[in-house]
């Protein structure tokens, strides 16, 4: 990761385990803070300004779902990531993570090498894709306008503050100049080879984005993928 000194905040209830990763991230180069739960995280964060949250979902008070939500609502956390840390690996648990603009899931027991392996995958992905953002910074086509700057969908002059994954999937369907994305190449590029989602999650975010923007839009292509639609003047 070069010379750059990248923050993060460790969010978990229990106290062993915040010491493990405090630990072992700070043995790696990492600049690290803990939260005891998702109150005490949105206290923090916007001091700390991390690069990552590292963020359990289950805790009290404010579970890692509603803390993930609340963070994506602050603009200056738009971009960064957030990894989610859980012992449940049921479907819908990270179809609701996804929704709520979680970026990857790490399974407990945390192996601390798979876990710097990822985030360093992470890191380096975001990286790139902030190199990409700033060629274009406007998006616009049949009444919407994505600014990348602003992270701020605009349709038919209306605002709409989308979670991370859903701006990033309508961003990447605008740019297709009309041609089709297949679901792999959707997961690639929206969510990354490092990060195992299911076709489900595309839907779940698709449907998510037609019930902000309208159906017309996005056009489903049965076996495929999808593709934009651009609205007939």
């Amino acid at each position: 990761m070069g010379d750059v000194k990248y923050k993060i905040l460790v969010v978990d209830d229990e106290e062993d385990i915040v010491d493990m990763l405090k630990y072992n991230l700070e043995k790696e180069g990492y600049i690290v803070a803990k939260a005891g739960n998702g109150v005490e995280c949105l206290k923090i964060a916007p001091q700390f300004m991390p690069d990552l949250v590292l963020l359990d979902v289950m805790m009290p008070e404010m579970d890692g779902i509603e803390t993930c939500v609340e963070l994506r609502k602050i603009p200056e956390f738009k971009n960064v990531i957030i990894c989610f840390l859980t012992a449940r690996t049921e479907d819908y648990s990270q179809i609701v993570g996804y929704e709520s603009g979680a970026d990857d899931y790490v399974t407990k027991p945390v192996k601390p090498k798979v876990l710097i392996s990822k985030i360093a995958a992470l890191l380096r992905r975001n990286e790139m894709k902030n190199d990409s953002d700033q060629e274009v910074k406007i998006i616009s086509s049949s009444g919407i306008e994505i600014n990348k700057e602003k992270y701020i969908v605009t349709v038919d002059g209306v605002e709409h503050y989308l979670p991370k994954k859903e701006f990033e999937l309508l961003s990447l369907l605008m740019t297709g100049n009309g041609n089709v994305y297949r679901r792999e190449e959707i997961l690639n590029k929206v969510w990354g080879n490092e990060i195992v989602v299911g076709d489900r999650t595309i839907d779940v975010h698709i449907r998510k984005l037609r019930e902000k923007i309208g159906d017309s839009y996005i056009k489903t292509i049965k076996g495929v993928g999808y593709k934009f639609v651009e609205r007939e003047s």
